[in-house]
């Protein structure tokens, strides 16, 4: 089944989930339980993203083969062309397929920390050249890609990140998956663009519940995702008062808030990004009652 043709089913707003593999094989046990929990919200799909490491992507397939067969979760895996050749991309394809696995979320990937890599000697360069492949080569697949409601940290301009958008969109995904944002402005913005340029594919906006004032920080400077100010006054005081519970307490109310905002403006559903978390995922479900 492709993800699209799930979500242009859909008469109601939505649930999808993001997670990641377990670094060790240890926790793969309290990842599943992890994920049946989460089945409560009734997922319509859910990622696994998909490491730069062979064992890491033989973990992406396995999971989400678990996920779909044992979970009955739909699984789209995370696929990433940085460093790849079209043989090796072809061939993790195939595996999917075998394990009945026919999604996918198309990313360019990050450029890894050598000093001698150059975009200008790939095989692949943008994202929009592995949608090109895996919908010319691969047609039962379904295709997503990621959008940047701030613009892509590398796009010099938002007319830049539009076209880029527009090319991956054109070159065969279904539909998008937002970085995560806390300006719901962003989210709203960033439809209104595609839309007014005639992009008319879904954007379901990525969520993230925040867990504390570490792991927000950290996160913030990987991403390089926009934190309004009051926000970050408001978490640095919850701190202050209350430790990571406070945190927590904060960054719940904050997120009912904005899946109440982004619902209430038409988005279709929203992506949770679980960091393979069930409790702060399923209180925020609880209180939103999607």
């Amino acid at each position: 089944m492709k993800i699209i043709d799930a979500i242009q089913s859909q008469s109601k707003p939505f649930y999808s989930l993001e997670f990641f593999p377990p670094r060790e094989r240890k926790q793969w046990d309290s990842f599943f339980s992890t994920v049946d929990r989460l089945k409560a919200l009734n997922p319509l799909f859910a990622s696994v993203t998909y490491g730069a490491g062979g064992s890491t992507q033989d973990n992406t397939l396995e999971i989400t083969s678990r996920m779909k067969h044992d979970a009955g979760i739909e699984p789209m895996a995370h696929l990433t062309c940085v460093g790849a050749s079209k043989e090796k991309i072809n061939g993790f394809i195939n595996k999917l397929r075998e394990a009945d696995v026919h999604n996918v979320l198309a990313l360019r990937g990050d450029s890894p920390a050598d000093e001698k890599f150059s975009w200008d000697d790939q095989e692949f360069r943008y994202a929009s050249d592995l949608v090109n492949l895996v919908s010319t080569e691969h047609p039962d697949f379904g295709i997503s890609v990621a959008g940047y409601p701030a613009a892509h940290p590398e796009s010099p301009t938002f007319a830049d990140d539009l076209h880029y958008t527009r090319v991956k969109i054109d070159a065969g995904s279904d539909f998008v998956v937002s970085q995560l944002f806390f300006d719901v402005r962003e989210y709203f913005d960033f439809v209104s663009r595609l839309r007014s340029n005639g992009i008319n594919k879904p954007v379901i906006p990525g969520i993230l519940p925040i867990q504390s004032l570490g792991s927000i920080r950290r996160i913030l400077s990987l991403c390089g995702a926009n934190i309004p100010g009051q926000l970050y006054l408001s978490l640095e005081e919850a701190n202050e008062r209350g430790g990571d519970e406070a945190v927590k307490e904060a960054g719940l109310k904050f997120a009912v808030n904005q899946i109440r905002q982004l619902i209430d403006g038409g988005a279709p559903g929203i992506h949770l990004y679980t960091l393979n978390k069930a409790d702060m995922c399923l209180e925020l479900a609880d209180r939103v009652k999607l």
